[in-house]
């Protein structure tokens, strides 16, 4: 290559500002084929539903009713998360190479378990509570242990990610003073992993709310349940009432694990002294140590008995057919569910720029998309989908459209973190010179955040192929369609295919997203 034609291939490389909208294009060819596949006569519906919101109903039969749901909705997220932040740190601890080359000198038994591990990721916590749900019966502790087995997984993924990368210096220096593994690990790396922990925590709990209601939807409990059964019959004031209560909830609790994230896991960034960051640790202790009884009374409230786990429902005979297995449109299932999770993720990652670019200068737009962002989040995928299967047909780009909300949603709000904790120096100069408002955050804050937010997106499309399932379950598209079909008609053997190619799709779509994060943040 030539010095010239290398000189024009660096100028054509794109702004670092430019690379968060870029998946954003993809919505040119979505508004290009949505008129054809859209339908008029749910449109009144849409309206019902949105006017509702500024109607909700009253009556103290509903409000009671959502209110119970509520509790049984909070009480199996706050258990399921308990329990897999528990088994997670002890996970993560097992799978650290950092901790089993100091016991006995070898990183192979971190390896295995961390391969062993991968298989519980790798399935959504929907495909667990609906294969629990098949061998125990509709009971809570179903829905409990459906957010506790994957969400350990990954619980101790982070935890042996993040021991794995503190620095050893310390650790080196205890042992060679003779310091036993155990204690001169608890020692150097204990306090330097607990930040990291309390707020990768503190997110787990958040999204164990939102699975907690998701569970419900496909009728495990919870007010998932009445948001579903009251969208199905039209009583969308009703829905509201529920929805509202939900919102607060949630929004309460970001509020609360924000200020417990400053106040434990980022105390010197908030100038706290070295005495507050030991105050902080004797708090978390003493939060954990009263977290016991209330986790306790919330599973007598709900009914939780892990004696019934023992007890396993007679399952109807099955019988193999292997080759009627491998003649399923494997391609097109594979292809499909692929293609919808790459239209999702390029959606929603570059929604959130966009709207934020185009929105923030407005006086109201920031409180707008705080407001819709907050509803994405909290509104379950499967019920987006049900709301635009009015207006759509079914199939993949309605399936996209729901997930794509969902995790704007969650995507929205990180943008709005970062882009409010990034540097203001840049942006401040160009208003000065006279640029606008819109100008100056984009090459402004935008270029300092780009590439650690599409770093986030990267793992996002990681999770929404996991969520594909879940609206594949409601007849939408891909793989998770003919899960349904296989658990509905007890198809063993088709169903342990799907949740093998489901394993193999997700692990390998972790790989995919790992490795162009730690491109995009090396860069």
């Amino acid at each position: 290559m030539t010095a010239s034609a290398a000189w024009s291939w660096r100028a054509l490389r794109l702004a670092p500002p430019l690379l968060p909208l870029l998946p954003a294009l993809a919505w040119l060819p979505v508004l290009w084929v949505l008129p054809g596949l859209s339908h008029g006569g749910g449109w009144g519906l849409i309206g019902q539903f949105a006017a509702a919101a500024f109607s909700p109903s009253l009556d103290p039969l509903v409000l009671g009713s959502a209110f119970s749901g509520l509790g049984v909705t909070v009480g199996i997220a706050l258990l399921g998360w308990a329990f897999s932040l528990v088994l997670g740190l002890l996970g993560g601890v097992l799978s650290s190479r950092t901790v089993w080359r100091t016991a006995c000198g070898s990183a192979l038994p971190a390896e295995l378990i961390r391969r062993l591990l991968a298989v519980p990721r790798a399935l959504h916590e929907l495909l667990w509570g609906l294969l629990l749900l098949q061998w125990l019966g509709l009971q809570p502790a179903v829905a409990v242990l459906a957010i506790t087995i994957p969400y350990a997984a990954l619980v101790a993924r982070v935890v042996s990610d993040l021991l794995d990368a503190l620095p050893t210096s310390g650790l080196e220096a205890l042992r060679l003073a003779g310091a036993p593994a155990g204690p001169a690990l608890l020692t150097a790396l204990g306090p330097a992993l607990q930040p990291g922990v309390i707020s990768y925590g503190g997110y787990r709990l958040e999204c164990a709310l939102r699975s907690a209601t998701l569970l419900g939807v496909f009728g495990l409990g919870g007010l998932g349940t009445d948001l579903r059964l009251t969208l199905q019959s039209l009583q969308f004031r009703e829905l509201w009432s529920g929805l509202w209560m939900l919102l607060l909830v949630m929004l309460a609790l970001e509020a609360l694990l924000r200020v417990l994230r400053q106040r434990w896991a980022m105390p010197a960034r908030f100038g706290l002294s070295s005495r507050s960051v030991g105050r902080g640790g004797r708090e978390v202790l003493l939060g954990a140590l009263l977290l016991l009884p209330l986790l306790l009374l919330v599973a007598v409230a709900l009914g939780v008995n892990p004696l019934q786990l023992g007890t396993f429902q007679s399952l109807p005979p099955w019988t193999a057919d292997w080759p009627a297995v491998a003649a399923l449109p494997w391609p097109l299932l594979i292809g499909t569910t692929l293609g919808l999770t790459l239209l999702a993720a390029a959606l929603a990652v570059g929604s959130a720029p966009l709207l934020l670019l185009l929105m923030a200068p407005w006086p109201w737009g920031r409180l707008l998309l705080q407001a819709v962002w907050a509803l994405g989040r909290l509104w379950p995928p499967p019920l987006t989908a049900l709301l635009l299967l009015f207006v759509l047909q079914p199939g993949v780009l309605t399936a996209a459209l729901a997930l794509a909300f969902h995790n704007l949603g969650v995507l929205g709000r990180l943008l709005l973190e970062a882009e409010e904790s990034a540097p203001l120096q840049a942006e401040e100069a160009l208003t000065a010179a006279g640029a606008g408002p819109r100008l100056a955050l984009f090459y402004g804050r935008f270029s300092a955040l780009a590439r650690s937010y599409l770093a986030y997106g990267a793992y996002r499309a990681d999770v929404i192929l996991r969520e594909t399932v879940v609206v594949g379950l409601v007849g939408a598209a891909g793989l998770g369609s003919l899960l349904l079909e296989a658990l509905s008609s007890f198809a063993i053997d088709q169903l342990i295919a799907l949740v093998a190619v489901y394993v193999v799709l997700t692990l390998m779509g972790e790989d995919l997203s790992d490795r162009l994060r730690r491109r995009l943040l090396a860069a």
